[in-house]
Order: C-alpha cells, then sequence, then structure tokens
C-alpha cells in the first residue's frame, strides 16, 4: 500500500521511478485537493524522470497530523525525501504546495535542483481574508466557500465546458478534512517567504494561469521578481490550477525546464 509514516503522520503516496539522469520530481498539491490534481502530469510525462506525489498532511488519505504552520509540511517533505533516499529533487508546488518548497529550500538547500512555483507567492493574501474563511469554515463547513473557491481554481470556460470534471473537483474539496483545511488555511496565513526568495540560488521557473483568482499573474510576477533569475512564465486558458485545466502546455513547460538542469537529459515530447 502506498503509505509511509512520517514522524509518527502517515502519508499516501506514489512513487514512479523514471530512467535518465532528470532528478526526481516531487509534486505538492494546493489547499482543499489531493495529489491526484496531477495524475495527468504524471501520465504525460511517463518514465521521463522519477516522479513523487503525495497528499500532505490533513488532507486527501493523509493523517491531519496537527498542522498548523508551513513547518509542519516541510517536515513532511524532508521525511518523504529521506525515505526514499532522494540526494537531489527537483519540487513542483502549487499555491500551499509553492510555499512549502519554498520552506524546503529555505530548510534544505543543498537538496534542491531546482524549484517550479506554480500559481503560488511569497506570501499568499492577508490575515483578514484568511481569518475570515477559517470562521467561514468553521461554522458552515467547506461547503459553504466551495463555489466561490472553484471560481477562483477554473476559467468560465472551464465552468460551461467540463461540468463533470467541475462536479469532481467539488466532492474532492468539499471531502477534505475540515481540520487539515482550517489548519493549513492558518498556515498560510502566518507564512512569508519574501526575504527567503532573494536567497534562493537555483534555476526557478514560476508558472500562473492567465485567468488565476487566488494568486494572481501580478502577484507571481512579483515572486518572480524577487528570485534571482527566475523564470516567470503565463499559461493561457488557466485558472489557479493549470495542471487540471491545462495539462499539456503544463507538461511542456516542465520538459523543458527540467531539460536545460545539470541533470537533465534532453526530452522531446
Amino acid at each position: 500500500m502506498p503509505f509511509v509514516s512520517i514522524g509518527g503522520v502517515t502519508l499516501h503516496h506514489r512513487y514512479r521511478p523514471g530512467t535518465g539522469n532528470a532528478c526526481p520530481i516531487i509534486f505538492m498539491n494546493s489547499l482543499g485537493t489531493d495529489f491526484r490534481i496531477w495524475d495527468e502530469i504524471v501520465s504525460l510525462l511517463g518514465d521521463e524522470m522519477p516522479t513523487l506525489v503525495y497528499d500532505k498532511r490533513g488532507h486527501g488519505l493523509s493523517d491531519i497530523g496537527g498542522v498548523s504552520s508551513i513547518d509542519d509540511h516541510v517536515d513532511d517533505l524532508c521525511g518523504l525525501v529521506d525515505h526514499f533516499g532522494l540526494a537531489k529533487v527537483v519540487l513542483c508546488g502549487l499555491s500551499v504546495g509553492g510555499l512549502i518548497a519554498q520552506g524546503f529550500y529555505a530548510r534544505r538547500p543543498e537538496s534542491v535542483e531546482a524549484l517550479i512555483l506554480s500559481d503560488t507567492a511569497h506570501k499568499i493574501g492577508t490575515a483578514d481574508s484568511w481569518n475570515t474563511r477559517i470562521a467561514t469554515v468553521e461554522s458552515k463547513g467547506i461547503q459553504e466557500i466551495a463555489d466561490a473557491v472553484l471560481k477562483l481554481w477554473f476559467t468560465p470556460a472551464f465552468h460551461a465546458e467540463r461540468s463533470t470534471d467541475l462536479d469532481g473537483c467539488w466532492n474532492m474539496l468539499t471531502r477534505q478534512p475540515l481540520a487539515g483545511y482550517i489548519g493549513t488555511c492558518a498556515a498560510v496565513r502566518d507564512a512569508d517567504f519574501t526575504e527567503a526568495a532573494r536567497r534562493i540560488a537555483v534555476p526557478t521557473l514560476c508558472i500562473v494561469g492567465d485567468q488565476d483568482g487566488s494568486t494572481p499573474p501580478d502577484l507571481v510576477r512579483s515572486l518572480a521578481d524577487l528570485i534571482p533569475g527566475a523564470r516567470f512564465e503565463v499559461i493561457r486558458n488557466a485558472g489557479h490550477i493549470p495542471c487540471v485545466e491545462q495539462p499539456g502546455p503544463f507538461t511542456g513547460l516542465i520538459r523543458d525546464f527540467v531539460a536545460s538542469l545539470p541533470s537533465g537529459k534532453q526530452i522531446h515530447g
């Protein structure tokens, strides 16, 4: 079974070995989702590079684990890297996953070959906005905010043309453990990597959907501007979760970026 205990927290994961010289790439999902949002990306990559996806604590089939800070999530990621004996990794984090990636780099820069930061920032939202969300979810449940959240996740075209997928994403969001969702909201609220971003010294790719309502392009560009030498790319016709809405272009950016790294090989799609 694809479960492992990290510091007493059971994490649900899927590791897929790859071929060639490319570093393993670890995908970290967003708030209110599980690792299935990466399914199409992992499928398109095939065996081009090793991949690891996992449900962060408080989400999916992983333990809730008393999450209250980004450091809790970073602890889990450190444990996974050590469990699989990965000397160097590429981290690909979406939204809060991007904060986890930044936190891991700040703690263990020697373990990171490169960063892919998707639809994220050095600081996301304000204390007031997160406290309002937490209060609403505590009193009325995740379903109270689900429709509004999905409007940020996906474009109007997705809502109009992919109603079945939208229903599935609504189910995924509303079925997340309440304590895990609230704890991760608090973790995002309190995270600020503004100064840490200036010290990132590995190749970094910042990606954003052109219609992202949660972390708009200008915010993601501001993160790229903080990171020396970072590359900034906008995916057309995508909201906050471009790996679901536009998996082809998203995978293409990954291939191109990984191929440019010291450990990478020329990967042809």
